[in-house]
């Protein structure tokens, strides 16, 4: 476990970049093309939300929030934003919306621990909060750490970045340990939203109505046919994602697939995000990469995951 001291700090979270939508219909664009409800943030809010292919495979997954009247900003992972960009704009049509890359314009920063906690005040999980011209947002906690992610003006840092940095090592290995997925460019058209838990964390709203792949979810959750979801591990091992998890002793199928990985910024191996098959979960050990990998060893994710039997069937 890294020291306290390492886990405090503000860090430029190098590998997210930012989508900005903007236009007379960009909420209205972005509400039939994300798992989340857009037209409800208002200027209080931020959301996670996906972003699904016809067949509810998420190719993408962002924390959106409202920059003005009619403009949105939705941060994702750098490694595929020119991609997604590219596949949202395809749907654009005629609707008054007009996407572009704000990866250059608007700069993301992580803010955990003490740096995070003087800024968020009373903020709740996915409230924001405007300061000096930046857009502050609480996100989930992380190790009994809180966490926000800052978004200003490129060349702005948040108050006190300067006397209190806080590594990208770090910062990584409090995103894994939040239990929040990220879709990366290894991961694209790998996961339906209930196989990260994005249900189970506020990423799916199932009153919304239609957006791609939205029947494909909504079957997935109504009719109880979710046989794999996503749990935290740590090992010796530095894994990545999109790497192949296996039950130890059963070289066939794998178990499953490393959603997000990050080293221990101190050392001593690394902590996943693995989407699981459920009937992997007590079948015994799990091995990184082969049958004979090194082990991974589960703890318990900051919020509750049900392994259902009848499910895991």
């Amino acid at each position: 476990m890294p020291s306290p001291h390492a886990l405090d700090g503000a860090c430029r979270i190098a590998d997210w970049g930012v989508i900005r939508a903007r236009g007379t219909d960009a909420a209205k664009f972005l509400q039939g093309q994300l798992t989340n409800d857009v037209l409800a943030l208002g200027p209080s809010r931020a959301r996670l939300a996906g972003f699904c292919s016809a067949k509810g495979r998420l190719q993408a997954s962002f924390v959106v929030w409202q920059a003005g009247a009619d403009e949105f900003l939705l941060a994702c992972s750098t490694s595929l934003l020119a991609p997604t960009l590219k596949r949202l704009s395809m749907f654009v049509l005629r609707a008054q919306c007009k996407l572009s890359d704000a990866s250059a314009e608007v700069a993301l920063w992580g803010l955990a621990g003490g740096a995070a906690g003087s800024q968020v005040g009373d903020l709740s999980v996915w409230e924001k909060r405007d300061v000096d011209g930046a857009v502050l947002i609480r996100l989930p906690d992380a190790e009994g750490r809180v966490r926000a992610l800052f978004a200003a003006p490129a060349g702005v840092e948040p108050p006190g970045a300067a006397s209190a940095p806080l590594s990208l090592a770090a910062w990584r290995w409090l995103e894994v340990r939040s239990g929040v997925v990220t879709i990366e460019a290894a991961t694209v058209d790998r996961f339906v939203p209930q196989m990260v838990n994005f249900e189970l964390i506020g990423g799916v709203d199932f009153q919304k109505g239609c957006y791609p792949g939205q029947e494909v979810v909504a079957r997935s959750q109504y009719r109880g046919t979710t046989k794999r979801r996503t749990f935290l591990f740590q090992g010796d091992a530095v894994a990545s994602a999109g790497q192949d998890v296996f039950v130890a002793g059963a070289p066939g199928e794998a178990a499953g697939t490393v959603a997000n990985a990050a080293a221990s910024p101190e050392g001593g191996g690394s902590s996943a995000l693995v989407e699981l098959r459920l009937a992997a979960v007590g079948d015994g050990e799990l091995r990184l990469g082969s049958a004979s990998g090194p082990v991974l060893h589960r703890v318990p994710l900051p919020y509750p995951v049900a392994v259902d039997a009848e499910a895991a069937a």
